[in-house]
């Protein structure tokens, strides 16, 4: 399953629609109302805030910021339960996440654009690449097991939170 995470352009707060990418498409592709698998809306709260619902508005899941940690860290919330939060670690060279769900491991580059989600066993969960030259955040989502984009999803909107507190 390919997903485009695509941020509005004019919106007060982060907000994305998710679009569900045909095999072969680039993010250029003509998206239609019908494409859209999740929308995620940023919510007035201290630090990062965001809900996840299916296309009728429907609330899957949350992100949620906590206040005064070391370094950013984010719960994450599936159906009101939650399953898990994804810290940013201290290291020098190459951007290092812990997550604290499912036995996942994201590792980065350098530049902080591409990302792989794997399994305690090495199985690549998710393959994220920031798409460039695009006035707003643009990510590409490759996963490889349908059930599993949701909490991908709510990775990746951790990791780019943390990149937006940087500046």
């Amino acid at each position: 399953m390919r997903l485009l995470l695509k941020q509005r352009f004019l919106s007060w707060f982060d907000c994305y629609n998710i679009y569900r990418l045909p095999p072969d498409a680039t993010a250029d592709y003509d998206f239609g109302d019908d494409d859209i698998a999740f929308v995620v809306e940023g919510q007035l709260a201290w630090g990062h805030e965001f809900h996840v619902s299916d296309r009728s508005g429907q609330l899957l899941g949350q992100l949620s910021q906590r206040l005064f940690t070391w370094l950013p860290k984010f719960d994450i919330y599936v159906g009101g339960e939650l399953i898990g939060c994804v810290e940013k670690e201290f290291s020098l060279f190459t951007p290092s996440f812990r997550l604290d769900f499912r036995g996942w491991t994201v590792e980065g580059d350098f530049f902080e654009w591409d990302y792989t989600i794997r399994d305690s066993g090495g199985r690549t969960i998710a393959r994220i690449s920031k798409e460039l030259f695009y006035l707003t955040d643009t990510y590409i989502i490759d996963v490889e097991d349908e059930r599993e984009a949701l909490c991908a999803l709510m990775v990746v909107l951790a990791i780019d939170a943390e990149k937006c507190s940087r500046g």
